[in-house]
């Protein structure tokens, strides 16, 4: 073989490998992002505050984007997306957890990985930092998806997990949302055990004060992460503090896959957070991806649907994100307001609070 074959060889290889290599940064690839939706108000929420949450969520969407924009996978992205959120007080995840009845802390998460359809979840648990490392350490450790309370604990021992002390979520801000949220319990509680002494409300009791309870604002929160990678592959993971003043062990839809959390590869993935009982009853992230895969439905239609009509005529409030098998995403809710960021490939972030933006 003379030079001038050589040479065109050569180029011919080169050419061959910038040609894959523009294919691979052309493959779509993106991350949505939520910090939790309820009743955020404009004018209880200082421009101070705003700018501390905006920053936030623009650090940990960019955050999860850098993985993807490097050939990463979308489970590292969701994982480190989450991570930040969890590290942050100003989400009810991780340091930032709500306090129950007691005065402890209980923490959920879990995540699903689309390519696999395997997943793992964590519920309960009172010592660990970051409760979605843990429920992706069951995903990929263990031959169960849920494990709880002190059980999951001691399998985080088992993998090297160093537990921390409860009041390593500590607060002074949640601690006085306790404190407003008890008081409001024990009214209707006292009001619930007053009708049924003079015989005005055939209910029992608890089922009295767990109606008055569901309409308290104190069920909002969780932080969670969408993500599809250049390889195609969806991922979904979730993570909460729960509830404002739980009481036996509730758990709500955040670690429940198909509730809170689902991912399937070629249809898509959702991240839930509201009202979990209604999410749990609705199945919500497994319908939204069900209406995908066989109504055919766009990811921004199916989403709608299922917060904006289904859960809303129910009673149920909250919203999701969801992101389908091209990378379009959808971030509908219900409530007031969501803490929510999206990033597309190429584009800059959009951090999002209200519908306006």
């Amino acid at each position: 073989m003379n030079s001038k074959m050589l040479s065109r060889t050569a180029l011919l290889i080169l050419s061959t490998v910038i040609s894959a290599s523009g294919m691979a940064s052309d493959r779509p690839f993106s991350i949505a992002i939520h910090g939790g939706a309820g009743t955020i108000s404009k004018a209880n929420l200082t421009p101070e505050q705003q700018k501390a949450y905006r920053e936030k969520l623009q650090q940990a969407v960019d955050a999860g984007y850098d993985i993807l924009a490097k050939g990463g996978t979308s489970l590292s992205a969701v994982r480190a997306s989450i991570n930040i959120l969890e590290n942050s007080p100003l989400f009810n995840a991780g340091l930032g957890a709500v306090y129950t009845y007691d005065g402890g802390h209980e923490l959920d998460a879990s995540i699903m990985d689309g390519k696999t359809m395997n997943a793992g979840a964590v519920a309960g648990v009172k010592h660990i930092k970051n409760p979605i490392d843990l429920a992706i350490t069951v995903m990929e450790k263990s031959p169960h998806v849920m494990l709880s309370g002190q059980g999951a604990e001691e399998f985080a021992l088992t993998q090297g997990y160093q537990l921390v002390p409860v009041n390593t979520f500590d607060s002074e801000s949640r601690y006085q949302q306790l404190k407003s949220a008890k008081e409001k319990i024990q009214k209707a509680e006292s009001n619930a055990d007053y009708q049924a002494s003079t015989g005005s409300n055939t209910h029992h009791n608890y089922q009295q004060s767990a109606l008055d309870y569901s309409e308290f604002d104190y069920k909002f929160g969780t932080v969670g992460a969408v993500a599809l990678d250049q390889d195609g592959n969806l991922a979904a993971g979730t993570s909460t503090g729960g509830m404002t003043a739980k009481r036996f062990g509730r758990i709500g839809d955040s670690p429940v896959i198909g509730a809170g959390t689902y991912a399937e590869n070629g249809v898509c993935a959702v991240s839930a957070t509201g009202h979990g009982e209604y999410f749990i009853r609705y199945h919500v992230a497994g319908d939204i991806c069900a209406k995908v895969k066989y109504q055919k439905k766009s990811i921004i239609q199916a989403a709608d649907e299922v917060i904006n009509q289904r859960l809303i005529t129910a009673g149920g409030t909250g919203g999701v994100i969801a992101i389908d098998q091209r990378g379009n995403i959808a971030t509908p809710f219900n409530t007031e307001g969501m803490y929510r960021a999206t990033r597309k490939q190429n584009e800059p972030a959009q951090v999002m609070i209200w519908s306006d933006l």
